[in-house]
């Protein structure tokens, strides 16, 4: 393999990526007309075209996307390394990228990584809020967080946060004009707040009692696809709403919400963080998951 291919390899990956010639010389520092030459030159030498070129787009060809697919991963791992290493000599820096739920990131994250922020300026966090099962290698997070029983067998997972119960509750305006359920099957008299999740449809609520485990397919009148939106439309009698315990512990100790199905909501593994298991850790990662590592309190 000639020398200079490593270096054009590179700049493809950005340029099939970001699906733009100004948009992946930005992020390069390179002028376009010297990343299209680098290009050009790639495709010559390789004889076969990996770029389709319009005046509004550029996409991969059928070559190209097999390139990319194979050749990006490695390039990932090529330019961690090289992270990795001249991070030995400085101190932690550099953007970690973090996909998580809202509950996760008001509860988890945000408060744990604050001494992270103040002690280490040069260290940026990027959270973004996602219900999707993100796909965290294809998208270019650092880490993931789930529950425990939804990460995948080849991922490294660190434990964030204690087990979790989820909990059905209504505004007690809701149910001034309908009975409590008893049992999950009765749901589907009742009103509920849906939760639609990108690529995986209406969320089924899930319950387990005595080993017996239910999914609820629920309907209603109102969809969202955030907790935060269950939680308030719950709040003003709209209906009945499945979401984090500890969402509405307070609610439900001022009287602003009353909880069902107590028995039928058990604990199950609480949220991990989660990222590739061949990802070579930086200093700046090394620090943010050890600051979100879950520590039980010591009984005494």
């Amino acid at each position: 393999m000639q020398r200079e291919n490593l270096s054009d390899l590179a700049a493809f990956v950005a340029v099939a990526r970001e699906r733009s010639f100004t948009a992946a010389a930005s992020k390069l520092g390179v002028s376009q007309s010297a990343l299209s030459h680098t290009i050009r030159q790639l495709e010559t030498r390789l004889g076969v075209r990996l770029l389709t070129r319009t005046t509004r787009s550029v996409s991969p060809t059928q070559a190209g996307e097999r390139l990319l697919q194979t050749a990006g991963p490695r390039i990932e791992e090529i330019e961690t390394e090289l992270s990795a290493i001249r991070e030995l000599r400085e101190k932690p820096a550099g953007i970690i990228r973090i996909t998580a739920t809202e509950f996760a990131i008001e509860t988890i994250l945000v408060p744990k990584l604050s001494n992270v922020l103040a002690e280490y300026p040069d260290i940026k966090i990027e959270m973004v809020v996602d219900y999707g099962l993100t796909n965290i290698v294809s998208e270019q997070y650092d880490a993931g967080v789930r529950s425990g029983e939804q990460i995948a067998k080849d991922m490294i997972a660190v434990r964030i946060g204690p087990d979790m119960r989820m909990a059905v509750v209504g505004a007690p305006s809701y149910f001034r004009k309908r009975p409590q359920p008893t049992k999950p099957q009765e749901l589907i008299g009742h009103n509920c707040i849906n939760l639609r999740l990108p690529m995986h449809g209406l969320y089924a609520w899930e319950f387990e009692r005595n080993k017996r485990e239910l999914r609820v397919r629920v309907d209603g009148q109102l969809t969202f696809n955030t907790t935060s939106q269950l939680l308030q439309a719950a709040l003003a009698g709209h209906g009945l709403a499945y979401v984090p315990e500890g969402m509405v512990e307070g609610h439900l100790a001022k009287g602003r919400l009353k909880r069902v199905l107590v028995e039928w909501c058990e604990p199950y593994s609480g949220y991990h963080l989660y990222y590739p298991s061949r990802r070579q850790s930086s200093a700046a990662f090394t620090l943010v998951v050890d600051a979100l590592r879950y520590r039980p309190a010591k009984r005494g």
